[in-house]
């Protein structure tokens, strides 16, 4: 925003710079002509440079700092956000939101209206993760509790959960102070459980769609722990990818390690399959769709000259359109199924569990919405990004009907970016134990990006 407001100063400067000459050479130049023009110059430049936004952010960043660091020493895991759920409402509340607690379980929904218009949602997910954080920062959580299978794990918000919070706290108090500014209805919503896949669809079947002013678009953020802070990407389209999880259990006859033959041995099953599996992508599916079939895990045996009854997989299997999704699963179960068939092995064991939907960015909204961010934040700073095959539960809201926009927010400094490279390293990833956002560049970021897409959304009439 800077970058435009200073191209557009020197632009004036020159301009003006030239009627100083001319009146200056003029004999009927009087004293009260120069000080006018300069009266005009000042003026102009002042008005160009002054930025309420970027001043109030600058006035924020300390406060909205301290909420982020807050937040990070204090993460909870999915299905667990009971006080960072309270918190979110608490501050709703004090800026003047109606608040609804416990959607969805622990979901929030804040919901402000200022006259007519248009309703529009705006998302952040609350979950931390079970990771031990290794990234040396003097407000590190330190956490440590036992999740549901009652294991002592660390929790940290390895995926900068604490930062869509603070970015999304940021805009609502800038908005409900401002509101002269905008006109319709805004939802704000804190999600849970998203590393679960869980969360949207819970808060759906809850009736937050239903319950609440049902949006016209919904927004959302994410950070980016590739890209420079300052920057945002965005994509139209297919963004993220399908998610699903299988489980196979590979059923054989156990015996003697050194008696093969009077068994069926469930481990060379297994590894026939995961070979045959990888056929499903390079064979199967249209080379133009993107697919992953990836085995995470398997499990078979517990001594060297035992052979055991069974052998465990866990796959996750990625996709973007519903179509291919349907394939793959299919085709990974008909591959389980011959695999067992062709060593006259007892039936494989096979389920799947529901993930989460691609994510489709809406390609009106996005056209609508980008030009708006550019303007704010300089074109420069503002990219078309590739799509991921990572998941997000946001997309569940666009399967609704809402035309929605998930946009990427750059959150690693361009000198950490720099020297990871220099040091030929990648830099660390989003659940990574090292990794973490830059605050106050990632916050004045965020927060332009957001308010400048509502402002766009949510015009008053007659603007």
């Amino acid at each position: 925003m800077y970058a435009v407001s200073l191209a557009k100063g020197c632009r004036l400067a020159k301009r003006f710079g030239a009627v100083f000459f001319r009146l200056q050479r003029s004999k009927r130049c009087r004293w009260f002509d120069v000080v006018g023009a300069i009266g005009i110059v000042a003026c102009s430049i002042t008005t160009v440079f002054a930025d309420p936004l970027q001043d109030w952010i600058a006035g924020e960043t300390p406060h909205l700092t301290q909420l982020y660091k807050d937040l990070h020493q204090s993460p909870e895991l999915s299905f667990q956000e009971e006080k960072t759920a309270a918190r979110m409402a608490g501050i709703l509340r004090e800026v003047g939101f109606e608040v609804t607690a416990q959607v969805g379980g622990h979901g929030v929904v804040g919901v402000l209206e200022n006259g007519t218009g248009k309703t529009l949602l705006l998302r952040a997910d609350m979950d931390a993760l079970p990771v031990v954080e290794e990234t040396g920062l003097d407000y590190a959580s330190q956490l440590k509790v036992r999740d549901e299978r009652g294991v002592t794990v660390g929790v940290a918000h390895a995926c900068g959960h604490d930062m869509h919070m603070t970015n999304l706290v940021g805009t609502v108090r800038y908005l409900s102070a401002h509101r002269d500014l905008w006109q319709g209805t805004l939802v704000a919503i804190f999600q849970p459980a998203e590393e679960r896949g869980a969360g949207a669809k819970a808060m759906i079947a809850d009736g937050l769609l239903r319950r609440f002013a049902r949006p016209d678009f919904a927004l959302a953020m994410h950070v980016a722990a590739d890209t420079a802070a300052g920057t945002v990407g965005y994509r139209a389209g297919y963004a993220q990818a399908n998610v699903d999880s299988v489980d196979i259990e590979v059923r054989g006859r156990g015996g003697h390690g050194a008696y093969p033959h009077a068994t069926v041995d469930p481990v060379v099953i297994a590894a026939k399959l995961v070979i045959d599996l990888q056929t499903i992508v390079s064979r199967e599916v249209n080379p133009i769709e993107p697919a992953v079939i990836t085995v995470g895990s398997i499990h078979g045996g517990t001594k060297h000259n035992i052979i055991g009854d069974t052998c465990h997989l866990q796959l996750t299997v990625r996709s973007y359109s519903p179509k291919v999704r349907k394939q793959l699963i299919a085709a990974i179960r008909r591959k389980a199924l011959a695999a067992g068939a062709s060593a006259d092995a007892p039936e494989p064991k096979i389920s799947t569990t529901e993930g989460t939907p691609s994510l489709f960015n809406d390609p009106e909204l996005t056209d609508r919405v980008v030009p708006s961010i550019r303007q704010a934040l300089g074109a420069a700073n503002v990219k078309e990004v590739q799509p991921s095959m990572g998941g997000e539960d946001f997309g569940r809201i666009g399967r609704e009907g809402v035309p929605i926009l998930m946009l990427k927010l750059g959150a690693v400094s361009q000198s950490r970016l720099d020297e990871f490279k220099q040091q030929g390293v990648e830099p660390p990833s989003l659940h990574s134990p090292k990794f973490y956002p830059d605050p106050a560049a990632t916050i004045t970021t965020g927060v332009t990006t957001f308010v400048s897409a509502v402002l766009e959304l949510l015009q008053p009439v007659g603007r």
